[in-house]
């Protein structure tokens, strides 16, 4: 596994290179030890880095929030797959769908804005939750942004049929809040959306299954292991 060190060095190249923004992911992050100060040494880049952002479970965000957004973090994503305490659970594995909430709450006292929460919808799971991950977003003025079933699983739990399209999304949230294009995709992964009629929060539809999406990805991932 890098150190820090070793990550703060490969970032400084990618920023001299053009790279503006960097998001730490996973699997968790927040597993690993002593996050801000990693999150520290890359605030060293600024401000040729403009962005330095996480996702996150949420499950221990709490904890180091405030330790993070005074390292230099300047957005948090949570996923959150479930609004429904059992369903939450059941998708996890651990009862913290209060937690994940919490999260939620913390980040955006902190100003850790616009906070973002990603939730993958998939058929016969969480697809009926559509409209209340909607109504969640214009209640907590958060960017809710749902994402296709994607084939990554290496246990071959993926099939087409559980996929539920960014069409079929979008047009579920307008039968009860009508949206507005906000912003198309471009080299970022989401069409983004407001409410049309002027709620606060934010629509985003991740659909790399059933649109055209790796053609414009202007991305790189690192890995933990130093792996491109």
């Amino acid at each position: 596994m890098l150190t820090f060190e070793e990550l703060e060095r490969i970032a400084a190249v990618f920023v001299g290179l053009g790279i503006e923004k960097i998001r730490l992911t996973g699997g968790e992050p927040l597993i690993r030890r002593d996050v801000p100060v990693l999150v520290e040494k890359l605030s060293r880049l600024k401000p040729a880095l403009k962005d330095i952002a996480l996702t996150t479970n949420g499950y221990d965000l709490p904890r180091h929030a405030k330790a993070l957004k005074e390292s230099g973090l300047d957005r948090v994503t949570v996923s959150l797959d479930s609004l429904r305490r059992e369903k939450f659970a059941e998708i996890t594995g651990v009862d913290a769908l209060g937690r994940a909430v919490e999260a939620i709450e913390v980040a955006r006292s902190l100003g850790m804005n616009p906070v973002k929460v990603n939730a993958v919808i998939v058929r016969g799971r969480n697809d009926d939750e559509v409209a209340d991950f909607a109504r969640f977003a214009r209640e907590f003025g958060v960017a809710m942004r749902f994402i296709e079933f994607m084939p990554l699983d290496s246990g071959h739990h993926w099939s087409r049929e559980m996929v539920v399209s960014g069409r079929e999304i979008r047009e579920r949230i307008e039968c009860e809040f009508p949206l507005v294009l906000k912003e198309g995709r471009g080299s970022a992964t989401a069409f983004r959306y407001r409410f049309a009629d002027g709620a606060p929060g934010e629509i985003g539809i991740i659909a790399p299954v059933t649109e055209p999406f790796c053609g414009a990805c202007s991305r790189i991932r690192l890995t933990a292991d130093g792996q491109i």
